[in-house]
């Protein structure tokens, strides 16, 4: 699956990470392309190298989300 991060900081710091089918995917001009994955844990590794705050989003990557 194809994995974006958010390119903008949620109020809490975050970058989101979200899949390719996800209704909450960041507009084209604040994502950024991580690649594809066989799951969420590596596209946070690969985000986090970027954005050390990256986490999961809350509906499309959850297993990967933390509070």
């Amino acid at each position: 699956m194809k994995y974006y991060v958010n390119t903008r900081a949620q109020d809490n710091g975050d970058h989101e990470v979200h899949n390719e089918n996800c209704t909450r995917l960041p507009k084209e001009g604040n994502q950024k392309f991580l690649g594809e994955f066989s799951n969420c844990r590596e596209a946070v590794r690969e985000a986090k190298k970027q954005y050390p705050t990256a986490n999961g989003c809350y509906y499309c990557s959850n297993s990967c989300h933390t509070s």
